[in-house]
């Protein structure tokens, strides 16, 4: 299956939620309450009010319009969410590495459950398949299945990892993460953390702590701060990318579990409001189900309509 049919069925819940009004809204002559509920089912697909807003306010001009025909409307509302997006659509990962100093070191942050370890994990093993050599820490000291699990990883995909005892600073490990890369000429650092509440100041001061002795270690790193996203939780993450941006200065995302959810809208909301460009979605467990995140491709994949991308 290629990866645009695996990004269409994984938006699938998210498409059901808002084709479900705007195929009555297209299908018979537009009424005020046919806006309304239209409005209401792309509120509950979390794409942020002020995209809705901007939407309905497109959509009412063009039913006002006598030239306004079903096609013309869904085109308005398909380019005017590919512009939100693409504004927040930076250079791939590969691409970012390629033109960086070496070693290019990410750090993964995120509250629990989000899927950090797999997806550092998955980067990790993209980047072994491109031929690169990336190295894996394990800064996630708090659980000792973190910690297990990013083993099982670094074993199965061939590559080193760097991990000290359960209850460790992380700050170390990182550290040790960067002098280790050094010397044994990785390309990329890979460094898991441990899942913090946004709102839980002493962890985010812990992780401003560890992000200023990775520059210690290697000055200019971090070179990437992904936040990683659960996009099951709607609006939620949009609080969470506020609050871990203001933190540690997030430079790019990376949305997971978005065949999960009827809430696949919050990658055009989190788009709207941070600017901050979105590497990576996830729609699946398997290493191919997480991808480069392509504008164009996701609006086709959330309208049900063909793509040129594969």
């Amino acid at each position: 299956m290629g990866w645009f049919q695996r990004l269409s069925d994984g938006l699938s819940k998210t498409r059901q939620a808002v084709r479900q009004s705007l195929d009555r809204f297209l299908g018979q002559e537009p009424d005020p309450a046919l806006i309304e509920e239209l409005e209401a089912s792309l509120l509950s697909a979390d794409l942020g009010v002020r995209v809705v807003d901007r939407l309905i306010g497109q959509v009412r001009e063009q039913v006002r319009s006598l030239e306004a025909t079903p096609e013309q409307l869904q085109a308005v509302m398909s380019r005017s969410l590919y512009t939100v997006l693409a504004q927040a659509s930076g250079l791939s990962l590969e691409r970012l590495i390629e033109q960086g100093p070496k070693p290019f070191v990410i750090l993964a942050v995120g509250v629990n459950g989000v899927g950090k370890t797999t997806t550092i994990a998955k980067i990790g093993q993209r980047l072994v398949q491109l031929g690169r050599r990336p190295l894996l820490v394990a800064g996630d000291t708090f659980r000792a299945a973190a910690i297990d699990q990013l083993q099982v990883w670094a074993d199965r995909i061939g590559v080193d990892l760097i991990r000290q005892r359960h209850g460790a600073d992380p700050a170390a490990v990182a550290f040790d993460g960067i002098v280790a890369a050094k010397a044994r000429e990785a390309d990329v650092v890979l460094i898991d953390t441990a899942g913090r509440l946004h709102t839980k100041s002493n962890l985010m001061e812990e992780l401003r702590k560890m992000k200023r002795v990775i520059g210690q270690g290697l000055p200019g790193a971090p070179h990437e701060v992904m936040l990683v996203l659960d996009a099951t939780v709607g609006q939620n993450a949009l609080a969470q990318a506020r609050q871990f941006h203001d933190a540690v200065g997030v430079t790019g995302l990376a949305l997971t579990k978005l065949d999960g959810t009827a809430r696949g809208g919050i990658v055009v909301a989190i788009a709207e409001d941070l600017k901050i460009p979105v590497r990576l979605v996830g729609v699946g467990e398997g290493v191919e189900d997480l991808q480069d995140f392509n504008p164009e491709a996701f609006v086709a994949a959330l309208f049900g309509q063909p793509s040129t991308h594969s």
